[in-house]
């Protein structure tokens, strides 16, 4: 995400560095190109305005410290003034104790609401709450369906009725709810295309019949200071608890994420970045701050993989490794688990110094599908036995996963590889192949 915006910030940021000091002189052009990079981002001219003048004053005549650059400081400088402007600290989504907790997911037709309710839906089931999806987008049938087909597939009711009328649906929900002992209720409401009076006499009259802890307003990141215009609005009716970004994924500028919670004044809570369910992040202000200046986001990555990886599977793993018996269905294991964590490309641009080197590269994440074909086309011998992978047997695995003879040779070449490299590691110890890496 903010490919363009990360890396036209990283450019700008060096025409400070050597400076002794920073003063008006040597900063001005930076910021001047800051400001332009910010509205050429589509972030929003009085936003942008403020950001830059809080920058300049704070960077003007420090002093630069020997073991800090002026590049490196006037980084912090806007590092801080981001992390403000993003919202500072990170706001909980409010859930109940005791009783039960409603959820109201308003916004526009199109926003991906009904996909966020689903995302939301499965992260408090992970929480071990018992939710309830209730579908009272009584206007599209197709959104019903698509709620419904969200619940079969994380194994969450959803509430629905023959019913035209979306205020009868919540009450009936709110009731079926309480007694059937659920502890949140996730109420996805009809969208429009514009905000008009219709729509939001029904929103306030739904607010008004389940009392919602939270009112989230669902946002599509990549429509811009339309985004932005349209939460302002809308708060101003209904006045939500939070926001919710969604396609983050495919929006390289940023403006929208820069903007809204300065100009609406209510924290962004969650992003998306993704079609996936699992792709629903809690919004850090410091993090995406970080993500954006090109500094990476490792905190986030590491609970990405916690929230994956099974501690008693990765146990077994090292030991396999430690006795270099690594095989095929190993690599088959990890592969799934990787892609649970989301796409290639946005794991890297959380590695601190990818971002940039990633911007213009070739990630494809269909890579990752064509081996696990390949590997799924094997027998269970041959997957722990590769060495009996002859010319008949690559044909036939590569009629199998749909792939030509020359991929399957290449995977087992790799495999291979890492095998020989995994026995070396094995052999010399891990300690000793370690002691002369070091972080730059």
């Amino acid at each position: 995400m903010f490919e363009d915006l990360s890396l036209k910030l990283e450019t700008a940021l060096k025409k400070v560095t050597g400076q002794g000091r920073l003063t008006e002189n040597n900063i001005s052009d930076t910021l001047r190109e800051i400001r332009r990079i910010l509205l050429d981002a589509d972030v929003n001219y009085n936003v942008a305005k403020d950001f830059i003048e809080n920058v300049k004053v704070k960077a003007l005549g420090k002093d630069v410290i020997a073991s800090i650059s002026p590049g490196q400081l006037i980084t912090k400088i806007i590092y801080d003034e981001l992390t403000t402007l993003l919202g500072g600290g990170q706001q909980e989504l409010q859930l109940n104790a005791s009783g039960i907790t409603t959820i109201m997911v308003v916004g526009l037709q199109g926003s991906g609401k009904t996909t966020f309710c689903g995302k939301l839906a499965k992260k408090l089931k992970d929480q071990k709450r018992k939710v309830l999806l209730v579908a009272a987008d009584i206007y599209r049938p197709a959104a019903i369906e698509q709620l419904k087909l969200l619940g079969h597939q994380i194994e969450v009711e959803v509430f629905s009725l023959q019913e035209p009328d979306a205020r009868k649906v919540a009450a009936e929900a709110l009731s079926y709810a309480k007694e059937k002992n659920f502890n949140t209720l996730i109420l996805d409401t009809a969208g429009r295309l514009h905000v008009d009076e219709e729509m939001m006499k029904e929103v306030l009259d739904l607010k008004t019949i389940i009392n919602p802890t939270e009112t989230l307003f669902v946002v599509d990141s990549m429509t811009g200071q339309d985004a932005v215009n349209s939460a302002k609005a809308f708060n101003e009716k209904v006045n939500f608890d939070g926001i919710v970004l969604t396609k983050l994924d495919g929006d390289s500028r940023g403006g929208a994420a820069l903007s809204i919670r300065s100009v609406v004044g209510k924290p962004i809570k969650f992003i998306s970045n993704g079609e996936k369910l699992e792709n629903l992040e809690i919004f850090y202000p410091d993090r995406l701050a970080s993500r954006i200046l090109g500094k990476g986001d490792v905190v986030s990555l590491v609970e990405k993989a916690q929230a994956s990886f099974d501690e008693f599977e990765t146990e077994k793993l090292e030991e396999k490794l430690r006795k270099n018996k690594f095989d095929f269905d190993d690599f088959l294991k990890q592969i799934k688990l990787i892609k649970k964590m989301g796409s290639l490309s946005s794991l890297l641009g959380m590695i601190p110094g990818l971002g940039s080197q990633i911007k213009n590269a070739q990630i494809d994440d269909k890579a990752l599908i064509k081996v696990e074909a390949i590997i799924s086309s094997m027998t269970k011998e041959e997957r722990s036995t590769p060495k009996i992978l002859n010319g008949n047997r690559r044909k036939r695995i590569a009629r199998g996963s749909g792939t030509s003879v020359q991929d399957v040779n290449r995977l087992i070449k790799q495999f291979g590889d890492m095998q020989k490299m995994i026995g070396n590691l094995s052999r010399k110890g891990l300690q000793g192949s370690m002691k002369n890496f070091k972080f730059n």
